[in-house]
């Protein structure tokens, strides 16, 4: 787990992000409502995250199964209104206890998750958000559907195997501007119909929410580096 900053420090940070995600809403002609803030407490303990939910904050993503099955049960029976996001890649094995305990699955990029995920969301009658993963950038150590093929892809979510799916990720290459890979993701989602945008992380949110993110991917403003 990671060393998290002082309640103190957590606190500001996320008054300074809800800040910036006000100015930059202002600036997009874009009402604050329409942007989701999703505080990102991957390999932060109970401990810093307990701050952050004291202070009004409900939405939180995590990484990895394994680690939120650890670490929000507690905390989910102690506080009411929490919603979990699952923003890392997504093993098919995974799929059941993934359906169970998040709200929204942001990493939708292969057809074998579809399936898994189409079974359990039948078996279990619950509905998480789902955001097909695009890698916009077609890197090759990263997840995701290219940008060609996005179209069948989503086609195939639907038609094949009966997902509904609300938007759709990014995640842009550390060396490249963000701003066209977030551009080029609101294209393919309205195209097909989609109106949910999971687009920005600590450094590039507000140039985000000027392209139409809906969800913010906040960490390392809030909760301080992970070493």
């Amino acid at each position: 787990m990671a060393t998290a900053a002082s309640p103190t420090t957590t606190i500001s940070g996320l008054a300074a992000v809800r800040a910036e995600i006000v100015r930059a809403c202002r600036d997009a002609g874009r009402e604050v409502a329409e942007v989701e803030l999703v505080a990102v407490s991957k390999t932060f303990p109970a401990e810093a995250i307990e701050p952050v939910i004291a202070a009004g904050q409900r939405v939180f993503g995590e990484n990895r199964v394994q680690e939120a099955k650890t670490k929000w049960p507690p905390l989910l029976e102690k506080y009411s209104g929490i919603a979990l996001h699952l923003i890392g890649p997504l093993q098919s094995n995974k799929a059941k206890e993934a359906v169970a305990l998040f709200d929204a699955i942001h990493s939708v990029d292969r057809r074998s998750l579809c399936e898994a995920l189409a079974k359990e969301i039948s078996k279990q009658g619950r509905q998480p958000l789902l955001f097909a993963e695009i890698n916009t950038g077609a890197e090759p150590q990263k997840a995701g559907v290219l940008p060609q093929d996005a179209d069948a892809f989503l086609t195939a979510c639907r038609d094949s195997y009966g997902l509904t799916m609300s938007g759709l990720m990014c995640i842009p290459p550390l060396d490249q501007a963000p701003g066209p890979h977030f551009a080029l993701t609101a294209k393919i989602a309205q195209r097909n119909g989609l109106k949910l945008l999971s687009m920005g992380m600590s450094a590039d949110f507000g140039v985000a929410i000027s392209l139409g993110a809906t969800h913010v991917r906040i960490g390392s403003a809030i909760f301080g580096g992970r070493t």
